[in-house]
C-alpha cells in the first residue's frame, strides 16, 4: 500500500517555530494486541487536523497517549514544544468520545466547576460560561441540571466546557455526535473560527464529509498504522479516476477518447482513455457547438477513498 509522506512546511498552515504536537515513531500493544504500531504524524498551529480511520483503528488510543492519559511503549510525544506536564494541561481541551459532567449540578455550576480545574477563577469562568452559552444558543438552559438535558445539549455544553479556558490545542473526539444539523453548523463554525485565531485542533470522526468540509490535512490510520498522511486536496488527486463530469444541452453523441459513460441525475460521468486529457473533450464538445454548463474533473470524495483503501487494507 502506497503511503504519503509527510508533506513539506508550504503545504501546513504553519504559526511560529515549532509543530503544536510531534508524534515520533509511538507504539502501544495491550497485551498482544498492537493498538499503534510505530506511528509519525505532526500538528501545526492554526490548523484543524482530522485522525480518521474505521473503529478499532487506533485513534483513541492514539489520542490518549497525546493527551498522557496513557503512555506510549516506545516513541516520543511533544505537545505544544514540550513533554506533557501539568501546566502543559492547561493549555488543551480535551472532548472524549466518552462524555462525562456532573447530572445533579446545574449547567453553569457544572461549567465553572470544570473551567477551575484548568485554573480559572469563578468570575472569569461565569463571564466566560454566559458569554459562550448565549453563542450557542444554551442561555436558557443555564439553571437547568444536566441530567435535564438532551443528548444534544449535553454535547454543547460538554463543548463549551472544552474551550472556555482559551486552550491552545484541542482534541476533539467525534464532537458531532447527537446534534442536529443547525447545532453541527453552530459547532463547525466555532471550530473554524477557534482555528482561525490561531489554535491548533485535532479532530477525530468517522464523518468524512466533515473532515473534507473542516480540515487542513488529516491522517489515516488503520490496524494502528499510518496507511495516508498529508494534505486533502493531494491525496484526492493521487485517487482520482481519469474521468469528467459534465452537464450539457442536447445530445453528447460518440466523443473520441471516451471509453465509458456514468448517468447520474443532472450530470454524466466520462471516463476517459490513458491518452485523452479533459482539455481535449472540452476541445472536442466546443466544436461540436454543444452548450456545456458544467464541467469539471471527476476528484473522489474522502469516503470514496476511505473504503478503497481501508478495503485493501483488509484484502
Amino acid at each position: 500500500m502506497d503511503t504519503l509522506k509527510r508533506l513539506p512546511d508550504h503545504n501546513h498552515r504553519q504559526v511560529g517555530n515549532s509543530p503544536a504536537v510531534e508524534v515520533d515513531h509511538i507504539v502501544k500493544s495491550f497485551a498482544d494486541k498492537v493498538a499503534v504500531g510505530d506511528l509519525s504524524f505532526s500538528v501545526s498551529q492554526n490548523e484543524i487536523f482530522g485522525l480518521i480511520g474505521p473503529n478499532g483503528a487506533g485513534k483513541t488510543t492514539t489520542i490518549r497517549m497525546i493527551m498522557d492519559i496513557i503512555k506510549p511503549d516506545f516513541g516520543e510525544i511533544d505537545v505544544l514544544g514540550e513533554k506533557l506536564s501539568e501546566a502543559t494541561k492547561s493549555k488543551l481541551g480535551y472532548l472524549p468520545e466518552e462524555r462525562g459532567l456532573y447530572k445533579t449540578i446545574s449547567v453553569i455550576e457544572s461549567i465553572i466547576y470544570l473551567a477551575s480545574l484548568k485554573g480559572m477563577d469563578a468570575r472569569s469562568a461565569e463571564q466566560k460560561a454566559d458569554k459562550l452559552l448565549t453563542q450557542t444558543g444554551m442561555q436558557s438552559a443555564r439553571n437547568k441540571k444536566i441530567e435535564e438535558l438532551s443528548k444534544g445539549m449535553g454535547q454543547i455544553i460538554q463543548f463549551i466546557v472544552t474551550i472556555i479556558h482559551d486552550p491552545a490545542l484541542l482534541v476533539l473526539d467525534e464532537p458531532f455526535t447527537a446534534l442536529d444539523p443547525v447545532n453541527t453548523e453552530l459547532l463547525k463554525k466555532m471550530i473554524m473560527d477557534l482555528r482561525n485565531e490561531g489554535k491548533a485542533i485535532i479532530l477525530s470522526t468517522h464523518q468524512m464529509s466533515q473532515v473534507e468540509e473542516l480540515c487542513d490535512r488529516f491522517l489515516m490510520i488503520d490496524a494502528g498504522r499510518s496507511v495516508l498522511y498529508g494534505n486533502l486536496k493531494d491525496i484526492k488527486a493521487k485517487y482520482r479516476s481519469h474521468s469528467v463530469i459534465v452537464d450539457v444541452e442536447g445530445e453528447l453523441g460518440q466523443l473520441t477518447g471516451v471509453v465509458d459513460r456514468r448517468v447520474h441525475k443532472g450530470y454524466v460521468e466520462l471516463v476517459l482513455d490513458k491518452g485523452t486529457t479533459p482539455k481535449q473533450v472540452l476541445d472536442s464538445l466546443v466544436s461540436l457547438g454543444i452548450t456545456v454548463n458544467r464541467f469539471e474533473v471527476a476528484m473522489p470524495t474522502l469516503n470514496e477513498i476511505f473504503l478503497e483503501v481501508a478495503g485493501k487494507n483488509h484484502e
